[in-house]
């Protein structure tokens, strides 16, 4: 009878520390904290003609920074993601937020261009919670409204993408960006110690910690849908990340001569990735992800001349900017719930997903500097189009 009674006992803990709110609030708190914990990869972008100088330097000589923010992004996916399938989900939230907020007080002091680099390396290494998030939300949701429960957690992450813009830029012209690092540092420490409260705190899986990190190579190699979806993707956010880190130094540049606080106003065209997030998630679970990472290239492959255009005429960026916006969140939407069910391990499969995106689109955001510098703005229409060609190009040609 004891052992029964262990038994029972065993089969209800996990209901119980599983306990959440009601799934409505529950999945708006998740979309919340993903959109305050994304806008801190993205801080950087607006903010760097204040950088500049405030440090003395143009600012296309420390465009790089914005690179690094995607980069540190990369690392800390590749570390810390995988454990989303084996530890304590609530602990490591709050582990990784309390890192973060710190990382971001340290950029809001950072005395030079390399402190700054090194400290937002860090936070934005530390600020993988979304993507710890998505995977809980995709198990949780119903098969039929799978991709519709994602699409809700991605619109809040890109919301907080265009509120980096949107409201970095002017914050940091009117208070200074290191103002812009202190408030964030804030935010991030609030929403993430109130999601990690209403997370389950069970461990998932026993194993060595890093069995997920480790698995990554041999997950990869045996399905050929989440390799598919991992490049489809890197070649769709490299072009977006070349374009939009970028268009700070087109439009207060001389073509425009834009203030910065009006140039992050631009940024409100990023809403179309919220408003289409919903829509694409409907679209793939009724027609599956196939067809709509298709229609994204295409979009995606219309905007690239258009962007090239917009380095002249107003009214072309303006339509450039909504489609690449609503290509990327399709095409992620599609690519990210089909690597979520791709495997058995799908904090692992994420993390091959998401890392693979972000690694392409800090390489694509670099060489689009340096692009800039040398050929101008068409430079970076070249960049952001040979990541489209990259994309697609491979995935059709291996199957």
């Amino acid at each position: 009878m004891p052992s029964a009674t262990a038994t029972a006992a065993r089969a209800t803990a996990p209901v119980r520390q599983a306990r959440t709110p009601a799934p409505g609030l529950f999945l708006t708190l998740l979309a919340v904290c993903s959109a305050v914990t994304a806008a801190n990869i993205y801080l950087a972008a607006p903010l760097l003609p204040l950088m500049a100088r405030d440090f003395g330097t143009a600012p296309s000589a420390i465009a790089w920074i914005a690179s690094v923010a995607q980069l540190g992004y990369a690392v800390g996916l590749l570390f810390f993601a995988p454990l989303g399938d084996s530890v304590n989900r609530r602990r490591l939230v709050a582990g990784l937020t309390l890192v973060t907020a710190l990382a971001l007080g340290a950029s809001a002091a950072a005395p030079g261009a390399a402190a700054l680099a090194a400290a937002v390396f860090v936070a934005s290494a530390a600020t993988v919670i979304p993507q710890l998030l998505v995977p809980l939300v995709a198990e949780r949701a119903p098969a039929e409204r799978r991709a519709r429960h994602v699409a809700a957690v991605i619109a809040g992450l890109f919301a907080g993408i265009v509120a980096a813009r949107v409201v970095g830029g002017p914050a940091g012209q009117a208070f200074g960006w290191r103002w812009v690092f202190a408030g964030a540092a804030v935010l991030t420490l609030a929403l993430g110690l109130a999601t990690a409260v209403v997370l389950p705190s069970r461990r998932r899986r026993e194993g060595p910690l890093f069995a997920g990190l480790l698995a990554l190579p041999s997950v990869l190699r045996s399905s050929p849908e989440l390799w598919r979806a991992c490049v489809r993707q890197a070649g769709m956010f490299g072009a977006w990340s070349a374009l939009w880190t970028s268009l700070a130094l087109l439009l207060t540049g001389p073509e425009y001569g834009l203030s910065i606080a009006t140039a992050g106003l631009f940024g409100l065209f990023g809403l179309t990735a919220s408003a289409v997030a919903p829509l694409a998630g409907g679209l793939v679970d009724r027609f599956g992800a196939a067809r709509v990472v298709r229609s994204a290239y295409l979009i995606a492959a219309v905007s690239v001349p258009l962007f090239w255009l917009g380095g002249h005429v107003l009214w072309a960026l303006f339509a450039a900017a909504v489609a690449v916006h609503a290509a990327l969140v399709a095409s992620h939407v599609a690519n990210q719930t089909l690597a979520l069910t791709a495997t058995s391990t799908p904090a692992t499969a994420n993390t091959a997903y998401v890392v693979a995106g972000f690694a392409g689109g800090a390489a694509a955001s670099a060489l689009a500097g340096t692009a800039y510098s040398h050929f101008g703005w068409g430079g970076v229409c070249v960049v952001a189009g040979v990541w489209l060609v990259l994309g697609w190009g491979v995935t059709a040609v291996r199957r």
